[in-house]
């Protein structure tokens, strides 16, 4: 990852007018140019869901390359394509808000912006709160280890007192550590790639962490970490956009506009260009 992971992200309000991030999707805004126009004016209307008619801000914590990330101070990444062309289809402007993670869902709650893209999980939890649209990114998550791990190859021999597991703090990642290795120590960090240093460094035995944010680190970090080789990951899961909660209009013109661009093929390019070569299967219901 890029040293600018390390930072913390106050509330810092980056405006991303369409022409300015638009270049980092010319190879895809083609996808959904032809089928924008019933959405088009959606963004100026009373009934748009939107705090502020003809402006979409977003919460994101962009701190996650290559799905989020800022390139300088330009934001890039699957995400930012992909609110990219959202913006397109609603006919607004695009106001992306970079901000620590643990500070989203409070900011949603606040009404700080109308929607947070940060790959949420849909947990039970979280859906006390707010609200989801449907999935629009899919996570492998696994454990990284440092090379040549003398614990062991399978999950329960991470599943003991004395081994320290770190996570993302106040991520799904940090809950399945709970769930997964209850005699283990969970340490938990308010920045990824701290929770990845940890185990690079030998303070911790292994990080439970998405595929392609290991993968990523080690293309800057090579032989820091490896990926338990695991049968299978510790879960697949999808990201989903985080909603203010009962703001079902807004809900259900993300899932109409996700359901488009998975059917169309829009999420699959995007997903081959930033994240990895082939994409696992999205959820059925469009």
């Amino acid at each position: 990852m890029e040293n600018h992971v390390n930072a913390r992200f106050s509330m810092k309000a980056l405006r991303v007018p369409l022409v300015t991030v638009a270049a980092a999707a010319a190879l895809v805004l083609t996808a959904c140019s032809g089928g924008g126009g019933g959405t088009a004016t959606d963004g100026g209307s009373a009934d748009s869901g939107l705090m502020t008619p003809g402006k979409l801000v977003v919460g994101m914590n962009l701190q996650y390359k290559p799905q989020m990330f800022l390139d300088g101070d330009t934001p890039s990444g699957y995400d930012v394509d992909l609110l990219n062309l959202l913006a397109k289809d609603m006919g607004v402007e695009l106001d992306i808000q970079n901000l620590d993670f643990n500070g989203l869902i409070p900011g949603l709650q606040s009404k700080q912006f109308d929607m947070v893209s940060v790959g949420l999980g849909a947990t039970d939890e979280r859906k006390k709160v707010i609200d989801f649209s449907r999935g629009y990114v899919p996570y492998a998550t696994i454990l990284g280890v440092a090379p040549g791990s003398e614990l062991g190859t399978n999950v329960e021999d991470y599943n003991k007192a004395g081994v320290v597991i770190t996570a993302l703090q106040g991520s799904t990642g940090e809950q399945l550590v709970r769930d997964t290795f209850p005699n283990a120590t969970v340490s938990a960090f308010p920045d990824q790639n701290a929770a990845l240093l940890e185990v690079a460094s030998g303070r911790a035995n292994a990080v439970v962490v998405e595929d392609y944010i290991l993968a990523e680190y080690n293309r800057s970090n090579p032989g820091q970490l490896t990926p338990l080789d695991l049968k299978d990951p510790l879960s697949l899961y999808y990201g989903a956009w985080g909603v203010q909660k009962d703001n079902s209009v807004l809900v259900d013109k993300l899932d109409a506009f996700l359901c488009k661009a998975q059917n169309d093929g829009t999420l699959e390019k995007l997903y081959t260009k930033w994240m990895a070569p082939t994409m696992p299967a999205m959820p059925e219901g469009c």
